[in-house]
């Protein structure tokens, strides 16, 4: 997708400040030492100062290059190395030395092996379960090339959560994700929910890409009739001049008109809000949608409760 030169300037309220705390520091060092990569540095994340200063991290498994080219992420796009059978250990080593009780993992697309990566993900769930059996598991996962089997192979290891982004509206899909598909995302939800109906799934997307309230609504309606119990929307950021542009930066009140209707949908809970991304307080918003006890660093205003 061809960039412009003609940016919008980011209103103030999508700054955030950064941050040297010694947590940050701790938690860079410990990766550092373990040699492990996390979504946050590799894809440029708004919120890293937050969550590293709060010493949590999304991991990313699979290495630092991805197979795939999408217009919107900053993760290399180049040949990955081959897959490290130690990198499941430093994971749950990682999050045992953060003393972390709810655990995501990711990874770059990895269409260069033959399962996708998916035994990886689960060595890397039964890994964490080893190390630190009382937490809990979400994975963001690849679309495996809409391979049932790879998905079976992570449902399998039983993670609590199962989460695979849509990214973006039906019109816009293809511009911004050229190697997936929209129905594609959507198949691999409905068959998470029949292969294992008591693993949560979740998905997400970004808004300002040029998508309408119509089409985000409709987007929604896609992901709660495939079953998904939780959903999260937040401000596409350009990473750079070669990324697609941003075509609006959305109201914060427009988050509150999504929020309602997720609840009025019956998702279990719909969490957006500018900075919000797919694993942005994971962990509270997974707790927050099966006990309904609000989380005191979690905006009340960005979260709308389905109660069942």
């Amino acid at each position: 997708m061809p960039s412009t030169p003609n940016r919008q300037r980011k209103p103030e309220w999508l700054r955030k400040p950064g941050s040297l705390s010694p947590q940050l520091r701790n938690v860079r060092q410990l990766l550092r030492d373990l040699n492990l990569n996390t979504v946050c540095e590799e894809a440029s994340c708004p919120n890293i100062a937050e969550c590293f200063g709060r010493q949590t991290a999304t991991f990313m498994i699979g290495g630092d290059r991805c197979t795939r080219r999408c217009h919107y992420c900053d993760i290399a796009t180049a040949r990955p190395f081959p897959l490290d059978p130690s990198e499941p250990g430093r994971v749950a080593e990682a999050a045992a030395r953060l003393n972390l009780r709810y655990v995501v993992v990711t990874a770059v697309a990895r269409d260069d092996v033959k399962d996708g990566g998916a035994r990886h993900f689960a060595r890397t769930i039964a890994a964490i379960r080893q190390r630190l059996p009382a937490a809990q598991v979400e994975v963001l996962i690849p679309d495996f090339k809409g391979d049932p089997a790879a998905l079976a192979t992570v449902l399998d290891a039983q993670p609590d959560v199962l989460n695979h982004n849509i990214e973006t509206v039906r019109r816009l899909f293809k511009s911004v994700r050229p190697q997936g598909g929209y129905e594609r995302t959507l198949e691999l939800l409905a068959r998470a929910r029949e292969l294992a109906p008591t693993i949560t799934t979740k998905s997400g997307f970004m808004v300002g890409l040029g998508e309408t309230e119509a089409e985000v609504l409709a987007t929604l309606d896609d992901l709660r009739a495939v079953g998904v119990d939780l959903v999260t929307i937040g401000q596409y950021l350009q990473p750079s001049l070669e990324h697609a542009p941003v075509a609006a930066y959305v109201p914060q009140e427009q988050y509150a008109v999504y929020r309602a209707y997720g609840a009025k949908l019956g998702f279990r809970a719909t969490f957006a809000g500018p900075f919000v991304r797919s694993s942005f307080h994971a962990g509270e918003l997974h707790q927050q949608s099966h006990t309904g006890v609000s989380d005191p660093h979690v905006p009340a205003s960005w979260i709308a409760l389905e109660t069942r």
